[in-house]
């Protein structure tokens, strides 16, 4: 079974309460098997003329484990704590190519 990759832009316009949602995610995300590959950090568009604001990429052990992760209750406490913290949030679930045999 493949990866699973949820992939985020987003821009936050209060970082104090975004501060909230930060000190529940990670937890949601260790909880359902996921790990952070990206959070932020420097970035660079090198094709296109998509303009993220920032990033994350989570990666769960499929995609079933990621919905898990963001249909959870661990997860849905976290998102009620950034709600008014973002312009905008948005989310993509992408299942990651299956290793060869």
């Amino acid at each position: 079974m493949p990866a699973a990759y949820l992939i985020v832009d987003m821009a936050i316009s209060d970082m104090e309460q975004y501060k909230q949602y930060m000190a529940l995610a990670p937890a949601a995300v260790k909880a359902a098997g996921g790990e952070y590959l990206v959070r932020g950090g420097a970035m660079e568009v090198v094709e296109g003329n998509w303009q993220p604001a920032r990033m994350a990429v989570l990666q769960f052990p499929s995609v079933e484990a990621a919905k898990a992760f963001y249909d959870g209750e661990m997860y849905t406490a976290a998102r009620a704590k950034r709600q008014g913290a973002t312009q905008f949030f948005n989310a993509v679930l992408v299942e990651g190519v299956a290793a060869p045999v």
